[in-house]
C-alpha cells in the first residue's frame, strides 16, 4: 500500500509509474469489482510492468457496482447528473480528505493561493440536486477564499451582474465558475468587459440549450464577457482529481493524474500523440476506489502531455463534466 502523502508528492514520470503500479496491485487485491474485471481479461498481475499494461475499468461500472478498495465506512456518496429515468453513477468515498487534498493542491498548482481570489459560482443545475462532487469542491474553495464576497448564485442574475461588475472594476481578482448554459444566459442578459476576472466553464447544457462545439462556445463566451480566453475544468463524479484548461481547450493535469488515449476499435491498445481516441484516466488520488478508468470521452494527447477533449462516444450518456460534441 502506497502512503497517501507520497501520491501528492510525485514529481517525476518514474515516480508516477512506480506509484501507479503499486496502486494497481493494491486495487487488484482489494477491489472485488476491479479484480473480477482484470480476471475476465485474463490479466497476469505479475507481468504488468507498465502503465499501458494496466486494465482500465469502464466508467459504466460505477452505475451498477460498488467500486471500492477497502471496507471502511462510506463518508460521502457522489452521484452523477442525468435526465429522468437515466441511471447515474455512484462514487463511494471512504476518505473525503483525499478529495479535499487533491482539489486543493490541484487548484493551487494552476491558480496559486485561493485567498487571492473571490470565487463566484453559477451552477444552478448542480445546486438543485444532491450528491454533486463539483458543488462539494466549489463550496470548499469559496470558504477557503475567506472573502465574504464569494458565494453561489442560482437564478439571481441581477445580483451576480452587479457584484461581478463592481468587483472587476475595483481590481479584485475573480473566478466565475459556471455551467455552460448558465454562463450563456448571463451574457445574454448583460454583456461585460471584464479585466480582472477568470471565466471557468464546467461544461454541460443539461438539455437547456443546443450543444455547441467548443470553438463556437468559447468565442461566444469571450465576446460576452470581454475576456481573451475561457478556462475549463475537466472532472467527473468517478474521479477525485481535476485537469484544467487555461484557454483554447488544452488541459493539463496535476502530477498524480495522467491520461492515455486508447484506440476506438481496440480498447486494449493505444494511439500515438495527436491521434483521436478514448480517454483513459489514471487518478492516483482515487486509491480507495479505482484509479484506472476508461471514460466515454474522445480526445487526443499532445507531445507535452497536455490533452484535448473532442467529444463523446456515440450513444454514451449526456453528462455535465465538460463534454462537447464533435
Amino acid at each position: 500500500m502506497i502512503p497517501t502523502p507520497d501520491i501528492f508528492a510525485i514529481s517525476s514520470q518514474k515516480q508516477f509509474e512506480k506509484a501507479a503500479l503499486k496502486v494497481f496491485r493494491f486495487q487488484y487485491e482489494n477491489n472485488l469489482v476491479y479484480r473480477e474485471f482484470c480476471d475476465f481479461l485474463k490479466t497476469n498481475v505479475q507481468k504488468v510492468k507498465s502503465l499501458e499494461q494496466i486494465p482500465f475499468l469502464p466508467i459504466q461500472f460505477f452505475k451498477s457496482h460498488k467500486v471500492v478498495s477497502n471496507h471502511n465506512p462510506i463518508q460521502q456518496t457522489f452521484t452523477s447528473s442525468g435526465t429522468t429515468g437515466m441511471s447515474t453513477s455512484k462514487h463511494l468515498v471512504t476518505d473525503i480528505t483525499l478529495y479535499e487534498e487533491s482539489y486543493r493542491k490541484g487548484f493551487s498548482q494552476f491558480y496559486g493561493n485561493i485567498e487571492n481570489y473571490v470565487v463566484l459560482a453559477l451552477l444552478p443545475s448542480y445546486l438543485e440536486r444532491e450528491g454533486s462532487s463539483l458543488i462539494y469542491m466549489v463550496e470548499d474553495l469559496i470558504k477557503m477564499t475567506n472573502n465574504p464576497e464569494s458565494g453561489f448564485y442560482l437564478h439571481n442574475h441581477e445580483e451576480l451582474i452587479e457584484k461581478l461588475t463592481r468587483l472587476d472594476t475595483s481590481g479584485q481578482n475573480v473566478i466565475l465558475i459556471g455551467v455552460t448554459y448558465a454562463l450563456l444566459d448571463l451574457i445574454e442578459k448583460h454583456p461585460f468587459q471584464l479585466q480582472n476576472t477568470i471565466i471557468m466553464e464546467t461544461g454541460g447544457m443539461k438539455g437547456m440549450r443546443k450543444e455547441m462545439i467548443r470553438e463556437e462556445l468559447h468565442e461566444q463566451l469571450c465576446q460576452g464577457f470581454g475576456v481573451n480566453a475561457i478556462h475549463s475544468e475537466y472532472g467527473m463524479t468517478e474521479l477525485l482529481s481535476q485537469a484544467y484548461s487555461l484557454g483554447n481547450g488544452v488541459f493539463e493535469y496535476p502530477s498524480w493524474m495522467q491520461i492515455l488515449v486508447r484506440d476506438t476499435e481496440d480498447a486494449l491498445t493505444y494511439v500515438a500523440n495527436g491521434k483521436t481516441g478514448g480517454i483513459n484516466v489514471i487518478d492516483l488520488a482515487n486509491i480507495n476506489s479505482c484509479s484506472f478508468i476508461a471514460t466515454q470521452d474522445l480526445g487526443k494527447k499532445n507531445p507535452n502531455n497536455s490533452f484535448e477533449v473532442l467529444g463523446r462516444f456515440d450513444n454514451s450518456d449526456i453528462r455535465g463534466c465538460n463534454l462537447m460534441v464533435l
